[in-house]
């Protein structure tokens, strides 16, 4: 005996309505993936519940099914959300203006209470953050300190030394000026006698290359110049020597 037809209305009993739309949707789905499968067909499947949740299949991809989904579902929130966030808005001006002292002559004691609490609260915190970021500014300060007192040693270590060559180098000038020129002696280029015939040269030797010397001699109404060989001879000789 063959099943009686279905009539086409809506199930009273709800959850027979649960079961029948729970099997009708797995035959479906079913079909549809069946159909993509034998005749290579592109199908895409978009179910929605009585509560609204959502049942999908699609054999390109459930990107577009994705699309669609916020097409079609999100729209139906919008006026909620919108409402939410605008609750949400007024809410925290509302709370701001409290904390700037402004539209509390409504307020209870308990409502100032709490508002006592939170701006103590807050009073703390801000005050426990200026302290953590003055400690760390002297922190810092303390460190370019270190450095720059560092950096000070190193260049008072380079300018004693450089003071105590100096020193030591002016200390040792003047007395090496004054004892050649006072003392001949210790000249390193000893002074050899002179010729009886020659003219009187200088004590102190000089040096003289591509050069020679002429001394005027004063004669009879001229004057003739006259070189010094004898100098230059002496000179040579204590220079070989």
């Amino acid at each position: 005996m063959g099943r009686g037809r279905v009539e086409m209305k809506r199930i009273e009993n709800k959850i027979n309505r649960q079961v029948t739309f729970s099997k009708r949707r797995n035959g479906l789905l079913k079909k549809a993936y069946e159909l993509s499968v034998l005749c290579d067909a592109e199908v895409a499947l978009i179910v929605f519940s009585s509560r609204g949740k959502l049942y999908e299949f699609g054999s390109v991809g459930l990107y577009l099914v994705g699309i669609l989904k916020g097409c079609v579902f999100y729209p139906k929130n919008w006026c909620q959300e919108v409402a939410k966030l605008k609750a949400k808005y007024e809410s925290l001006v509302r709370t701001n203006r409290h904390l700037l002292g402004e539209d509390i002559g409504e307020m209870g004691v308990k409502q100032l209470q709490a508002l006592e609490r939170q701006l103590e609260a807050a009073l703390t915190a801000t005050r426990q953050r200026k302290t953590q970021v003055m400690m760390e500014e002297m922190e810092d300060l303390r460190k370019k300190e270190r450095q720059l007192g560092d950096i000070n040693k190193q260049l008072k270590i380079k300018f004693e030394a450089g003071g105590h060559a100096f020193k030591s180098f002016q200390d040792f000038w003047p007395n090496s000026a004054a004892s050649m020129a006072g003392d001949p002696n210790n000249s390193k280029f000893p002074v050899q006698p002179s010729h009886p015939d020659s003219v009187d040269c200088n004590t102190e030797p000089f040096l003289q290359i591509g050069f020679q010397q002429h001394y005027y001699v004063q004669g009879e109404g001229s004057s003739v110049p006259k070189s010094n060989v004898a100098c230059e001879t002496n000179f040579v000789q204590d220079w070989v020597l």
